[in-house]
């Protein structure tokens, strides 16, 4: 990233373009889980540090994954991109976490994290920024009788406002890691929201390596993140992780 006011969002390093949606693996907590990833087509691991998450892990246990996922080899042979996953953080905690973990991508999910304040993120730490919006619903007018495409900050309206701000936008269901699938309908919207504005699109919420065959024949966003629907037990699987990289691959 430049140190300039306007935000260059290329990031040295990233990931290149491909047919296909890239694939992120978050939640990501052990190093047996990276090893086993090893040779998958997937561009992006994501570690959580929001402190409530049952999958938070400590910055100076990410650094060391993300250090030890260099020498691994994932998609296009590179290895992946390290994305870190924060609910209204402050500047400094960026800064500390950052400085335990070599984050390529900083991914924002509160409700606080205005343009102006993603802007910033990547101004002083030369990251490439995401922020997270859950896909519509929540964002009622102040009698919770509008529907979200009569309200301006609401559904893929807001994808404008975040234009030279962030490199990304992924839609989530409301509250985010909760494993429910939203309604994908509101997809093409979104889609239209972020070609109009130059953002990559990226879905989460309910996927898993069956339904995101049905997600990728109807819809194309710029790549998919999954975390529990590649879990058993609470725990990542291999088997399960191919399984769903490969058939996002076979999509393209």
């Amino acid at each position: 990233m430049s140190g300039s006011s306007e935000m260059d969002l290329t990031l040295p390093g990233a990931a290149a373009p491909s047919a296909r949606p890239a694939v992120k693996i978050c939640g990501i907590m052990r190093a047996e889980t990276l090893k086993s990833m090893d040779g998958m087509p997937v561009e992006y691991i994501g570690f959580i540090f929001a402190p409530k998450s049952r999958r938070y892990v400590a910055p100076e246990l990410a650094g060391e994954l993300i250090r030890a996922s260099r020498e691994s080899r994932m998609a296009g042979g590179r290895p992946p991109l390290a994305v870190g996953v924060f609910v209204d953080p402050s500047l400094e905690t960026l800064e500390a976490t950052l400085t335990a973990a070599p984050l390529d991508v900083v991914q924002l999910h509160g409700k606080g994290e205005t343009p102006d304040f993603c802007r910033e993120v990547a101004r002083r730490f030369k990251v490439e920024v995401w922020r997270a919006l859950s896909a519509g619903g929540e964002e009622q007018a102040s009698d919770g009788s509008a529907d979200d495409a009569e309200v301006p900050d609401a559904g893929p309206a807001r994808l404008a406002a975040y234009a030279g701000a962030v490199s990304a936008v992924l839609i989530d269901t409301a509250g985010g890691g909760t494993g429910r699938a939203f309604p994908w309908e509101v997809i093409p919207a979104y889609e239209r929201a972020a070609s109009e504005t130059g953002i990559r699109l990226f879905v989460a919420g309910g996927l898993d390596p069956d339904n995101v065959i049905e997600l990728l024949s109807a819809y194309k966003p710029d790549g998919v993140d999954i975390s529990s629907g590649v879990e058993t037990d609470g725990v990542k699987d291999a088997t399960k992780i191919a399984a769903f990289a490969e058939r996002v691959k076979q999509q393209s």
